[in-house]
Protein backbone atom coordinates (compact mmCIF):
# COMPACT_ATOMS: atom_id res chain seq x y z
CA UNK A 1 0.00 0.00 0.00
CA UNK A 2 1.21 3.57 -0.96
CA UNK A 3 0.41 6.36 1.15
CA UNK A 4 0.66 10.33 0.75
CA UNK A 5 0.94 12.83 3.71
CA UNK A 6 -2.22 15.88 3.69
CA UNK A 7 -0.88 18.89 4.83
CA UNK A 8 -2.69 19.21 9.19
CA UNK A 9 -2.97 14.96 9.29
CA UNK A 10 0.21 13.80 11.00
CA UNK A 11 -0.88 10.23 9.93
CA UNK A 12 0.21 9.20 6.08
CA UNK A 13 -3.36 8.90 4.34
CA UNK A 14 -3.13 5.40 2.41
CA UNK A 15 -4.25 5.60 -1.17
CA UNK A 16 -6.56 3.76 -1.44
CA UNK A 17 -9.69 5.14 1.00
CA UNK A 18 -12.46 2.59 1.96
CA UNK A 19 -15.84 3.67 1.32
CA UNK A 20 -18.77 3.18 4.03
CA UNK A 21 -22.35 4.17 2.39
CA UNK A 22 -23.27 0.70 2.94
CA UNK A 23 -22.09 0.47 6.04
CA UNK A 24 -25.77 -0.45 8.29
CA UNK A 25 -26.07 -1.72 11.95
CA UNK A 26 -28.28 -4.71 10.33
CA UNK A 27 -24.91 -6.07 8.44
CA UNK A 28 -21.99 -4.72 10.86
CA UNK A 29 -20.24 -7.82 10.91
CA UNK A 30 -20.41 -7.47 7.26
CA UNK A 31 -18.92 -3.99 7.81
CA UNK A 32 -16.53 -4.83 10.34
CA UNK A 33 -15.16 -8.24 8.35
CA UNK A 34 -14.60 -5.63 5.18
CA UNK A 35 -12.78 -3.15 7.23
CA UNK A 36 -10.37 -5.97 8.65
CA UNK A 37 -9.49 -7.25 5.51
CA UNK A 38 -8.78 -3.42 4.35
CA UNK A 39 -6.39 -3.12 7.26
CA UNK A 40 -4.63 -6.15 6.30
CA UNK A 41 -4.19 -5.40 2.81
CA UNK A 42 -2.44 -2.01 4.64
CA UNK A 43 -5.66 0.76 4.12
CA UNK A 44 -5.72 2.77 6.75
CA UNK A 45 -8.40 5.59 5.65
CA UNK A 46 -11.98 5.27 5.71
CA UNK A 47 -14.27 7.64 3.90
CA UNK A 48 -17.84 8.53 5.73
CA UNK A 49 -20.08 11.42 5.89
CA UNK A 50 -22.95 12.86 8.29
CA UNK A 51 -25.91 11.93 5.89
CA UNK A 52 -24.41 8.27 5.00
CA UNK A 53 -26.63 5.83 5.43
CA UNK A 54 -29.08 8.04 7.84
CA UNK A 55 -25.51 8.34 10.28
CA UNK A 56 -25.45 4.87 10.61
CA UNK A 57 -22.00 4.47 8.55
CA UNK A 58 -20.54 6.71 11.18
CA UNK A 59 -21.84 4.36 14.11
CA UNK A 60 -20.79 1.40 12.79
CA UNK A 61 -17.57 3.21 12.29
CA UNK A 62 -17.15 4.51 16.20
CA UNK A 63 -18.57 0.82 17.32
CA UNK A 64 -15.62 -0.79 15.17
CA UNK A 65 -12.86 1.45 16.62
CA UNK A 66 -13.41 1.05 19.79
CA UNK A 67 -14.23 -2.51 19.82
CA UNK A 68 -10.90 -3.40 18.23
CA UNK A 69 -8.88 -0.50 20.03
CA UNK A 70 -7.77 1.01 16.34
CA UNK A 71 -9.17 4.64 16.33
CA UNK A 72 -5.04 5.89 16.12
CA UNK A 73 -4.31 3.33 13.53
CA UNK A 74 -6.92 5.15 11.50
CA UNK A 75 -7.45 8.48 9.38
CA UNK A 76 -11.05 9.26 9.16
CA UNK A 77 -12.47 11.60 6.38
CA UNK A 78 -16.22 12.68 7.24
CA UNK A 79 -18.08 15.18 5.59
CA UNK A 80 -20.81 17.78 6.63
CA UNK A 81 -22.86 20.38 5.47
CA UNK A 82 -24.82 18.55 2.68
CA UNK A 83 -28.09 20.37 1.78
CA UNK A 84 -31.07 19.31 2.59
CA UNK A 85 -35.11 19.64 1.43
CA UNK A 86 -34.72 23.04 2.23
CA UNK A 87 -31.67 23.88 0.36
CA UNK A 88 -27.77 24.73 1.10
CA UNK A 89 -26.39 24.57 4.76
CA UNK A 90 -23.07 26.41 4.44
CA UNK A 91 -23.36 27.66 7.70
CA UNK A 92 -21.59 28.26 11.18
CA UNK A 93 -24.68 26.68 12.85
CA UNK A 94 -25.30 23.68 10.61
CA UNK A 95 -21.58 23.23 10.40
CA UNK A 96 -21.14 22.63 14.05
CA UNK A 97 -24.59 20.36 14.58
CA UNK A 98 -22.80 18.22 11.58
CA UNK A 99 -19.57 18.06 12.98
CA UNK A 100 -21.29 17.30 16.57
CA UNK A 101 -23.20 14.71 15.33
CA UNK A 102 -19.89 12.87 13.71
CA UNK A 103 -18.22 12.79 16.85
CA UNK A 104 -20.52 11.62 18.87
CA UNK A 105 -21.39 8.96 16.28
CA UNK A 106 -17.58 7.62 15.51
CA UNK A 107 -16.95 8.01 19.32
CA UNK A 108 -13.83 10.22 19.07
CA UNK A 109 -12.83 14.01 20.16
CA UNK A 110 -11.14 14.39 16.81
CA UNK A 111 -11.68 14.04 12.74
CA UNK A 112 -8.81 13.57 10.84
CA UNK A 113 -9.91 15.23 7.75
CA UNK A 114 -13.17 16.89 7.59
CA UNK A 115 -14.84 18.34 4.21
CA UNK A 116 -17.92 20.44 3.42
CA UNK A 117 -20.06 17.69 1.23
CA UNK A 118 -21.36 20.24 -0.75
CA UNK A 119 -20.50 23.99 -1.65
CA UNK A 120 -22.84 27.46 -1.36
CA UNK A 121 -20.91 29.51 -3.71
CA UNK A 122 -23.41 32.54 -2.27
CA UNK A 123 -21.43 32.26 0.88
CA UNK A 124 -18.12 33.98 0.85
CA UNK A 125 -14.99 31.82 0.85
CA UNK A 126 -13.03 33.63 3.18
CA UNK A 127 -16.57 32.74 5.84
CA UNK A 128 -16.16 29.20 5.15
CA UNK A 129 -12.31 29.50 6.23
CA UNK A 130 -13.01 31.56 9.47
CA UNK A 131 -15.90 28.80 10.34
CA UNK A 132 -13.52 25.67 9.84
CA UNK A 133 -10.85 27.75 11.83
CA UNK A 134 -12.69 27.47 14.81
CA UNK A 135 -13.18 23.82 14.72
CA UNK A 136 -9.74 23.51 14.01
CA UNK A 137 -8.63 25.78 17.13
CA UNK A 138 -10.80 23.87 19.34
CA UNK A 139 -8.82 20.34 18.15
CA UNK A 140 -11.63 18.57 16.75
CA UNK A 141 -10.91 18.76 13.07
CA UNK A 142 -7.04 18.32 11.88
CA UNK A 143 -6.96 19.16 8.36
CA UNK A 144 -9.94 20.56 6.63
CA UNK A 145 -11.23 20.43 2.87
CA UNK A 146 -14.11 19.77 0.54
CA UNK A 147 -15.89 17.67 -1.50
CA UNK A 148 -17.36 19.51 -4.83
CA UNK A 149 -15.77 22.27 -4.71
CA UNK A 150 -14.25 23.77 -7.84
CA UNK A 151 -10.69 24.72 -8.13
CA UNK A 152 -11.23 28.64 -8.19
CA UNK A 153 -13.71 28.40 -4.66
CA UNK A 154 -10.67 26.68 -3.12
CA UNK A 155 -8.14 28.94 -4.59
CA UNK A 156 -10.01 31.80 -3.23
CA UNK A 157 -10.50 30.66 0.00
CA UNK A 158 -6.97 29.62 0.27
CA UNK A 159 -6.01 33.03 -0.70
CA UNK A 160 -8.27 34.53 2.11
CA UNK A 161 -6.53 31.75 4.65
CA UNK A 162 -3.31 33.19 3.77
CA UNK A 163 -3.55 36.64 4.18
CA UNK A 164 -5.32 35.93 7.48
CA UNK A 165 -3.01 33.90 8.73
CA UNK A 166 -5.32 30.90 9.24
CA UNK A 167 -5.65 27.27 8.17
CA UNK A 168 -6.99 27.20 4.46
CA UNK A 169 -8.00 23.42 2.54
CA UNK A 170 -5.53 20.90 2.45
CA UNK A 171 -7.59 18.33 0.03
CA UNK A 172 -10.56 18.44 -2.42
CA UNK A 173 -12.86 15.43 -3.28
CA UNK A 174 -14.35 15.99 -6.39
CA UNK A 175 -15.31 12.75 -8.83
CA UNK A 176 -11.89 11.46 -11.05
CA UNK A 177 -11.89 8.64 -13.18
CA UNK A 178 -11.01 7.35 -16.61
CA UNK A 179 -14.53 7.40 -17.78
CA UNK A 180 -15.66 11.25 -18.08
CA UNK A 181 -18.98 12.64 -16.30
CA UNK A 182 -21.73 13.47 -19.21
CA UNK A 183 -23.72 15.43 -15.88
CA UNK A 184 -23.44 15.67 -12.56
CA UNK A 185 -23.67 12.13 -10.39
CA UNK A 186 -25.90 13.91 -8.41
CA UNK A 187 -27.19 17.63 -8.02
CA UNK A 188 -24.05 19.90 -6.98
CA UNK A 189 -21.26 17.29 -7.36
CA UNK A 190 -18.49 18.24 -9.16
CA UNK A 191 -16.15 16.41 -11.75
CA UNK A 192 -12.41 17.14 -12.30
CA UNK A 193 -12.06 18.52 -15.50
CA UNK A 194 -8.86 19.23 -17.86
CA UNK A 195 -8.85 22.95 -16.09
CA UNK A 196 -8.91 21.19 -12.22
CA UNK A 197 -6.24 18.90 -13.38
CA UNK A 198 -3.96 21.17 -14.28
CA UNK A 199 -4.72 23.11 -11.26
CA UNK A 200 -4.03 20.41 -8.88
CA UNK A 201 -0.76 19.65 -10.61
CA UNK A 202 0.59 23.16 -10.58
CA UNK A 203 -0.21 23.38 -6.96
CA UNK A 204 0.37 19.60 -6.31
CA UNK A 205 -2.65 19.96 -4.52
CA UNK A 206 -4.37 16.46 -3.23
CA UNK A 207 -7.07 15.14 -4.93
CA UNK A 208 -9.16 12.10 -2.82
CA UNK A 209 -11.58 10.82 -6.07
CA UNK A 210 -15.26 9.40 -5.23
CA UNK A 211 -16.62 7.11 -8.01
CA UNK A 212 -12.73 6.29 -8.64
CA UNK A 213 -13.90 3.66 -11.07
CA UNK A 214 -16.78 4.92 -12.31
CA UNK A 215 -19.26 3.25 -10.62
CA UNK A 216 -18.36 -0.32 -12.58
CA UNK A 217 -18.57 0.95 -16.19
CA UNK A 218 -14.96 -0.81 -16.77
CA UNK A 219 -15.70 -4.10 -15.00
CA UNK A 220 -17.10 -5.53 -18.42
CA UNK A 221 -20.88 -5.31 -17.13
CA UNK A 222 -21.75 -2.91 -19.16
CA UNK A 223 -21.57 -2.33 -22.92
CA UNK A 224 -23.98 0.43 -25.11
CA UNK A 225 -26.79 -2.63 -25.82
CA UNK A 226 -27.02 -2.68 -21.79
CA UNK A 227 -29.06 0.29 -20.44
CA UNK A 228 -30.80 -0.80 -17.03
CA UNK A 229 -28.51 1.13 -15.35
CA UNK A 230 -29.88 4.46 -15.45
CA UNK A 231 -27.77 6.56 -13.58
CA UNK A 232 -24.66 5.08 -15.34
CA UNK A 233 -26.55 5.69 -18.92
CA UNK A 234 -26.64 9.14 -18.23
CA UNK A 235 -23.59 9.77 -16.56
CA UNK A 236 -21.23 7.76 -18.32
CA UNK A 237 -22.30 6.13 -21.59
CA UNK A 238 -20.80 8.18 -24.37
CA UNK A 239 -18.74 6.86 -27.63
CA UNK A 240 -15.65 8.43 -26.01
CA UNK A 241 -15.77 6.56 -22.78
CA UNK A 242 -16.42 3.80 -24.73
CA UNK A 243 -13.08 3.98 -26.38
CA UNK A 244 -11.39 4.46 -23.21
CA UNK A 245 -12.80 0.95 -21.96
CA UNK A 246 -11.81 -0.21 -24.71
CA UNK A 247 -8.22 1.20 -24.87
CA UNK A 248 -8.23 -0.21 -21.00
CA UNK A 249 -8.84 -3.72 -21.84
CA UNK A 250 -6.00 -3.63 -24.40
CA UNK A 251 -3.65 -2.06 -22.30
CA UNK A 252 -5.06 -4.50 -19.28
CA UNK A 253 -4.06 -7.78 -21.69
CA UNK A 254 -1.12 -6.08 -22.46
CA UNK A 255 -0.28 -5.99 -18.80
CA UNK A 256 -1.97 -9.21 -17.30
CA UNK A 257 -4.27 -7.24 -15.35
CA UNK A 258 -7.90 -5.82 -15.39
CA UNK A 259 -9.71 -3.06 -17.41
CA UNK A 260 -10.97 -1.82 -13.94
CA UNK A 261 -7.36 -2.04 -12.40
CA UNK A 262 -6.31 0.00 -15.26
CA UNK A 263 -8.98 2.36 -14.45
CA UNK A 264 -7.83 3.11 -10.83
CA UNK A 265 -4.26 2.99 -11.39
CA UNK A 266 -5.08 5.75 -13.92
CA UNK A 267 -6.40 7.83 -10.58
CA UNK A 268 -3.52 6.88 -8.96
CA UNK A 269 -0.53 7.28 -11.70
CA UNK A 270 -1.78 11.66 -12.03
CA UNK A 271 0.70 14.20 -11.58
CA UNK A 272 -0.23 14.88 -8.34
CA UNK A 273 -0.91 13.62 -5.38
CA UNK A 274 -4.28 11.58 -5.40
CA UNK A 275 -6.66 8.68 -3.01
CA UNK A 276 -8.91 6.90 -4.73
CA UNK A 277 -12.40 6.13 -2.92
CA UNK A 278 -13.32 2.32 -3.36
CA UNK A 279 -16.09 0.65 -2.99
CA UNK A 280 -14.99 -2.86 -2.51
CA UNK A 281 -17.40 -5.42 -0.47
CA UNK A 282 -15.24 -8.17 -0.26
CA UNK A 283 -11.68 -9.51 0.08
CA UNK A 284 -11.40 -10.38 -3.29
CA UNK A 285 -12.28 -7.12 -4.68
CA UNK A 286 -10.04 -5.21 -2.04
CA UNK A 287 -7.30 -7.48 -2.88
CA UNK A 288 -7.71 -6.60 -7.05
CA UNK A 289 -7.91 -2.75 -5.87
CA UNK A 290 -4.44 -3.33 -3.71
CA UNK A 291 -2.66 -4.83 -6.88
CA UNK A 292 -4.47 -2.20 -9.24
CA UNK A 293 -2.95 0.72 -7.00
CA UNK A 294 0.44 -0.97 -7.90
CA UNK A 295 0.43 -0.83 -12.08
CA UNK A 296 2.56 2.30 -12.95
CA UNK A 297 1.61 3.87 -15.97
CA UNK A 298 3.58 5.89 -17.96
CA UNK A 299 2.77 9.32 -19.34
CA UNK A 300 1.99 7.99 -23.33
CA UNK A 301 -0.09 5.45 -21.79
CA UNK A 302 -2.31 7.89 -19.53
CA UNK A 303 -2.43 10.20 -22.63
CA UNK A 304 -3.11 7.03 -24.82
CA UNK A 305 -5.89 5.98 -22.73
CA UNK A 306 -7.38 9.33 -22.14
CA UNK A 307 -8.04 9.19 -25.93
CA UNK A 308 -4.92 12.04 -25.86
CA UNK A 309 -3.15 10.04 -28.19
CA UNK A 310 -3.66 7.90 -31.00
CA UNK A 311 -0.98 5.30 -29.91
CA UNK A 312 1.20 4.48 -26.84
Amino acid sequence: MEYIQIEGSPKPVSRLMKGSDYFYHDAYEKASANLDAFLAIGGNSIDTAHIYCGGQSEEVIGRYMLERGNREQLVILTKGAHHNQDGPRVSREAIRQDLADSLKRLQTDYIDLYALHRDDPSVPAGEVIDILNEHVQSGAVRAIGVSNWTWQRIKEANEYAAAKGLVGFSFSSPNLSLAKANEPFWSGCVSADEETCAWHEEQQFPLLSWSSQARGFFTGRFSPEVRDNADLVRVFYSDDNWERLERAKQLAAEKNVSAIQIALAYVLNQPFPTCALIGAQSAEELHSCDAGSLIQLTKAEMDWLDLATQKV
